[in-house]
């Protein structure tokens, strides 16, 4: 595969797209948002407007509002999408006109929230800039916004009408943020890909770069993995035969978030999935689900990039707290998503807090 070929990977159901992936895939963005429009709100994280009028020229024919929005989540606030809504009814955006975002995953979850809200929603164009974007945020049409209790727990599903994933700009990103996106990558192989994780344990953690072609397939491999997730479940209902459905792509996260939440969002998202990770697979292991290898492997390949598998300082009733407002409880009934083995999954409902405890304690005493 060439540096130049495009790869289109199509999410089907009731409003399909398409998520194309390759170098320079932002000149498609004209002719992906189509004819009949006459604005575009451009939503921005602040730290990419440099990169803002490369995007805007394809658009000269169009009215351009750009809204520059905080960086990370401080960007996912209701003040925040009050302002831009404020401003598309000053400038009269209407039903046919399109929103389109530009930046990591908190700026595609507050953009996609902006557009599934106005007007009761418009369409929206997603072209990440992240790792963690691409494979995450900008496929599923799932849309969010913070509130001071939790992550997302303000939002709506409302699908993109497509998604530019142009490599090129993963060489922008610090190599933080890149191993930050390769907990999501990680995340898939392990509930869904085993490829994925055979790639990973083969590739040098410090030559992925975006004409890296391992980190090209790893990408498309997660970005199948979450399609055929969301095709089958889009609104998280539940799947077939014991298979979690959606929740699938919550592996890890419940305790992520309350990380995030609890840091006061000062760790990085994937760091906080890495965490999370570890910790259900120590839960699983407890609950006698998963073997202690397949706990080890978790380790072993969220630290071969470079994530926190261990952390320290953070009492587990603050965490347990925060984990009981997850958007998976159901009363005062937690529910995690965990693995039989690599993808395998299910849910283990009401784990006892002996086994919540244990798996807390694990990563406490982690030698990494």
């Amino acid at each position: 595969m060439t540096a130049t070929t495009e790869t289109r990977i199509h999410v089907g159901g009731a409003s399909p797209y398409d998520v194309v992936v390759g170098t320079d895939v932002r000149r498609h963005l004209r002719a992906m948002i189509g004819e009949g429009v006459e604005q575009v709100a451009m939503v921005v994280d602040t730290r990419l407007e440099p990169f803002v009028d490369a995007v805007a020229d394809q658009l000269s024919d169009l009215h351009v509002l750009v809204f520059a929005v905080p960086e990370g989540e401080e960007a996912k606030t209701a003040d925040v999408a009050a302002s831009i809504w404020d401003s598309l009814g000053d400038e009269g955006f209407t039903r046919s006109d399109v929103v389109v975002t530009l930046g990591g995953g908190a700026t595609t979850d507050l953009g996609g929230f902006v557009a599934a809200t106005w007007l009761r929603g418009v369409r929206v164009i997603h072209v990440p800039t992240t790792l963690l974007g691409m494979v995450d945020a900008a496929v599923g049409g799932k849309t969010g916004i913070n509130t001071g209790t939790g992550k997302n727990l303000v939002g709506a599903f409302h699908e993109p009408a497509g998604v530019l994933c142009d490599l090129g700009y993963l060489d922008t990103l610090s190599p933080e943020e890149l191993a930050s996106g390769m907990a999501e990558v990680l995340k898939c192989g392990f509930v869904a890909d085993p490829e994925i994780l055979r790639l990973a344990e083969s590739a040098d953690p410090s030559a992925l770069s975006a004409q890296d072609p391992v980190l090209r397939e790893l990408v498309e491999r997660a970005i199948r993995v979450k399609a055929d997730v969301v095709v089958a479940d889009l609104r998280e209902t539940g799947g077939r035969d014991g298979h979690p459905g959606r929740e699938v792509l919550n592996y890890g996260h419940t305790l992520a978030h309350a990380v995030e939440r609890v840091s006061g969002y000062q760790i990085r998202h994937g760091e906080a999935v890495a965490l999370g990770c570890v910790y259900v697979a120590e839960l699983a292991h407890r609950a006698g689900a998963l073997s202690a290898d397949t706990v080890d492997r978790h380790r072993d390949l969220f630290s071969r990039f470079g994530l926190p598998t261990a952390m320290a300082g953070v009492p587990f009733e603050d965490l347990h707290e925060v984990m009981k407002v997850d958007k998976k409880a159901r009363g005062s009934q937690l529910r995690f998503v965990i693995l039989d083995d690599v993808a395998r999954p299910r849910v283990l409902a009401g784990p006892s807090e002996e086994h919540l405890r244990a798996a807390f304690d694990a990563l406490q005493t982690s030698d990494d």
